[in-house]
């Protein structure tokens, strides 16, 4: 299997008044295409840190990131975003759909960075995930397992090679934890990667490897 996300001897560190604190420190990690990693750690040990420099969301101090060979930091701002809009899924934890659109809009936003407003990709995904009949309602109009969905439909949008999960589950009841966890499953069974951070054991029961930090470090 080829390798979707190659991270290289990745480091962070934050300058504080009285120190420099390293949040990531010499972590090299692979996730190929077709896998489910997931990442733990205790609170505060540097994953989420990590995975948003794995998504180009965050420069790393020193070391690289690649997806799909591509170097993400070495592309400037703007390609950067662009190349993250194609390949790159994000789910978080507190959803992040915007308040004033409808479920719809939301999705569709996944497009704004590449110019692809595919109606019938939306309809497709709006199916899929059955939401159809709560396409023109806004996110507070939605259960929590709703806009875990809508969110998951966001991220799949432009038919990303990797998705990026921060603790999505922390908010939702088994039965739309185990949804959740089925529809990561499906992407990576189509081929897609998943790299997700979690504290949940029902993610690492469904993933294919746990990878677990401690103190901004990999632990072997």
């Amino acid at each position: 299997m080829s390798a979707a996300l190659v991270i290289d001897t990745l480091c962070k560190s934050f300058p504080t008044e009285r120190e420099e604190v390293q949040a990531v420190v010499d972590v090299s990690l692979e996730v190929a295409a077709g896998e489910f990693v997931a990442l733990r750690g205790p609170s505060g040990c540097g994953k989420s840190t990590l995975l948003m420099m794995a998504g180009g969301l965050l420069e790393p101090t020193s070391g690289s990131v690649e997806v799909n060979g591509t170097d993400l930091y070495s592309l400037d701002q703007n390609g950067r975003a662009l190349f993250r809009a194609k390949n790159i899924g994000f789910v978080f934890q507190q959803f992040h759909l915007i308040p004033y659109l409808d479920v719809r809009d939301n999705i569709l936003s996944a497009s704004l960075a590449t110019g692809n407003s595919d109606e019938g990709r939306v309809d497709e995904l709006l199916e899929h995930f059955g939401l159809t009949a709560r396409a023109r309602h806004v996110p507070a109009a939605l259960s929590t397992g709703e806009k875990q969905r809508a969110a998951m439909a966001r991220a799949l949008f432009n038919n990303p090679k990797l998705i990026l999960a921060d603790e999505p589950t922390g908010n939702l009841d088994r039965d739309n934890a185990e949804t959740l966890l089925e529809q990561l499953s499906a992407f990576t069974g189509d081929g897609g990667a998943v790299l997700l951070v979690t504290h949940d054991t029902r993610v690492e029961e469904r993933a294919n490897r746990t990878v677990e930090i401690s103190e901004g470090r990999l632990v072997i």
